[in-house]
C-alpha cells in the first residue's frame, strides 16, 4: 500500500462492505495491491480511479483545480500542497501504480465528479475544468476511460475496489452543496458523518 506522505488518508474498517477501506481526503492518493476499499466525496473536485485488471495494483487521487503554476522544482518541495492539482496528481497516481507493479499499457480508467454544486458558480466552473481535464490527460496517456461520471449538478460518494476495479457510486442530491466545498477546501471529512441521500450507481 502507498499513500500520500503527508496528512495519512484515514484507515478504517467499513461495516457496509466488510473490508478495511481507506478515506480520500482532497490532495491525496492511494495505491495497493491488497483487497482494500477507496473512499472519497467529490463537490467539485475530481478522483481518478485507476487499475491495472490482471495484477490487481489500482489507486485513486482526488483532486482540487486542473493545473498549478509551480516549476517542477517547487512542485517537488511541496508535494503536499502540489497533488491538490490534477497536473501533478495524475502524474503521481500513474508513477505510483507502475511502481507498484501495474503495467502501464493495461492501465483503465474510471473518473467521477467535477459536480457544479453551487449555482454561483455557473460563471467559474471548475468542476467542468476538473472534468475536461482529467479526459484530456487519460487521452493523452493512452489510458481508455472505461467509466465515468462527470460534470452535472450532483455531489458524489465514491466506493472503488482497486483490486477488481469496480466502483460504487453515490449520488449525494440531498446536502448542503456550499458544505461540500467549504469541506473540500478544508480537507475535513466531516461529510461521511451526515446522512447522504440519492441513488447508487455501479461501474
Amino acid at each position: 500500500m502507498h499513500t500520500s506522505d503527508f496528512d495519512s488518508p484515514i484507515a478504517y474498517y467499513d461495516k457496509r462492505f466488510g473490508v478495511q477501506a481507506i478515506k480520500l481526503l482532497p490532495g491525496q492518493y492511494a495505491v495497493t495491491k491488497q483487497e482494500k476499499l477507496l473512499v472519497t466525496v467529490l463537490g467539485s473536485c475530481v478522483a481518478a480511479c485507476i487499475y491495472d485488471p490482471m495484477t490487481g495494483v489500482g489507486g485513486m487521487n482526488h483532486f482540487m483545480l486542473p493545473t498549478i503554476n509551480k516549476t517542477a522544482n517547487e512542485l517537488e518541495q511541496t508535494e503536499c500542497t502540489a497533488t491538490k492539482y490534477g497536473v501533478y496528481a495524475m502524474e503521481v497516481l500513474v508513477n505510483e501504480l507502475v511502481k507498484a507493479g501495474a503495467d502501464k499499457r493495461r492501465l483503465e480508467a474510471k473518473v467521477f465528479g467535477g459536480g457544479r454544486v453551487v449555482p454561483s458558480f455557473i460563471q467559474h466552473d471548475v468542476g467542468r475544468f476538473n472534468a475536461e481535464f482529467v479526459v484530456s490527460f487519460l487521452n493523452t496517456e493512452r489510458i481508455p476511460i472505461v467509466a465515468s461520471d462527470l460534470c452535472e449538478e450532483y455531489a458524489r460518494k465514491i466506493y472503488f475496489f482497486p483490486a477488481t476495479g469496480s466502483v460504487f457510486m453515490k449520488r449525494i442530491n440531498e446536502l448542503n452543496n456550499a458544505t461540500i466545498i467549504e469541506r473540500e477546501s478544508q480537507h475535513r471529512w466531516k461529510l461521511s458523518e451526515r446522512k447522504l441521500v440519492g441513488s447508487v450507481d455501479i461501474f
